[in-house]
């Protein structure tokens, strides 16, 4: 290493290392957000990065800067996927060996897609904290050259350079919302803000299940969480990054959390404002925005990668259709004869409610001439739309009651 991480000095000499294998991924203004937010909001596509994410920075950067002989003796590192794949892609370059091991919960994508850069990829434990372990097992029997994903200030020197890009590209940005899992991008991004304009608000986003940086600032130091449980599973972590830990204190202006439901929605606005894939640790950034006041700022999400396998993108699609109301469930009893099917579709029908699932139970009473349960479930254009659907229903005498979608 030629240079202090984490300087300025440092994150230029970064810049250039990677900008021999990055995509540009200029800022994209949003009409819709900065609509909703009242502010200037701009979206910085990391998920249309070389790997699919902004981990290549600083895997790239890290071994860039090391001996032939580190290099030599082979690389490990444990991930979540989107490290992996940086890592990989970077070792792949620079002729070296790359074990990756990996959480057995990784999405099959981002397995499949280490695999395909050449990396040998090892399934251990069911979090990136015991990956870890497993990893540093192997790297102290082997003489691997262990690369740490987050609490490697190299790393996070790294990770910085996507801040150096937001800021030349947008020199008075006011907020930068970035994505929280170890820590090693919200470290390199806020150093480096503070270092060019200290007046750059950068905030970190946790998912509300895996909140570890915000429980180690309210301990005053770094704390592992019992367990972790979110679908955002690039920022599963238990534990922040322990070296990196007081830049994050010194640098970073606050941390905010989000329920996971909130990263399903941001999920719908992304793809049908943006048309873009944006996986849930991504999307932390974009669910903060209701959370932070944008009024009158220029505002910056960091969309941090977007690495996310087809079923999942399906259940995120259907739950949060159900969560904005444009999928429900209603039941209805009605007497069990012809025609009553027709006329509840007919009133369904009237209002621009289409049926897409019917289920008839003909036990809910023991006198089905009286009462059968009809389920219907329907699409709707939102929750206005949805009570209009009910309230014609009840209005012909159908006393329609809304329960749980299975989907």
């Amino acid at each position: 290493m030629s240079r202090e991480p984490l300087t300025l000095e440092a994150f230029e000499e970064a810049c250039e290392a990677v900008n021999r294998v990055t995509l540009n991924t200029d800022l994209l203004y949003s009409d819709y957000f900065s609509e909703q937010t009242g502010g200037k909001v701009y979206l910085k596509p990391e998920n249309m990065q070389r790997t699919g994410a902004y981990k290549i920075r600083g895997a790239y950067y890290r071994i860039s800067v090391m001996s032939q002989e580190e290099r030599a003796r082979g690389i490990i590192t444990a991930s979540a996927g989107n490290h992996a794949q940086g890592v990989a892609y970077a070792a792949r370059a620079y002729g070296a060996k790359a074990v990756i091991v990996m959480p057995r919960t990784t999405p099959l994508i981002k397995v499949n897609r280490t695999k395909a850069l050449g990396a040998e990829v090892i399934l251990f434990g069911d979090v990136y904290d015991e990956a870890c372990g497993q990893a540093l097992q192997l790297a102290e029997e082997k003489g691997y050259t262990f690369i740490h994903p987050f609490d490697d200030p190299v790393v996070a020197t790294g990770q910085g350079t996507l801040g150096m890009e937001i800021i030349k590209e947008l020199p008075l940005v006011d907020i930068i919302l970035v994505p929280v899992g170890g820590g090693g991008l919200a470290a390199g991004v806020s150093t480096l803000a503070k270092l060019l304009n200290p007046k750059i608000r950068v905030i970190g986003v946790e998912p509300e299940g895996a909140a570890c940086l915000s429980a180690s600032f309210r301990e005053g130091r770094v704390t592992t969480l019992p367990s972790v449980s979110t679908i955002a599973d690039g920022t599963a972590v238990k534990t922040p990054g322990s070296v990196i830990f007081p830049y994050l204190r010194e640098n970073l202006d606050t941390v905010i959390t989000v329920p996971d439901e909130e990263l399903v929605t941001a999920f719908l606005d992304i793809v049908e404002n943006h048309k873009m894939v944006v996986e849930n640790s991504g999307l932390l950034s974009v669910a903060a925005l209701k959370h932070v006041d944008c009024a009158g700022k220029k505002v910056v999400s960091v969309l941090s990668g977007g690495n996310m396998d087809v079923i999942t993108m399906s259940s995120v699609v259907q739950h949060g259709l159900v969560l904005r109301s444009r999928i429900f469930t209603v039941s209805v009893q009605l007497p069990d004869k012809p025609g009553e099917l027709s006329r509840v579709s007919g009133v369904i029908a009237g209002e621009g409610g289409n049926v897409i699932r019917l289920e008839h139970n003909q036990f809910v009473s023991i006198n089905r001439t009286a009462a059968v349960e009809l389920r219907i479930t329907l699409e709707a254009f939102g929750p206005e739309h949805k009570e209009k659907i009910t309230a014609a229903l009840e209005q012909k005498g159908y006393r329609p009651n809304i329960i749980q979608t299975q989907l």
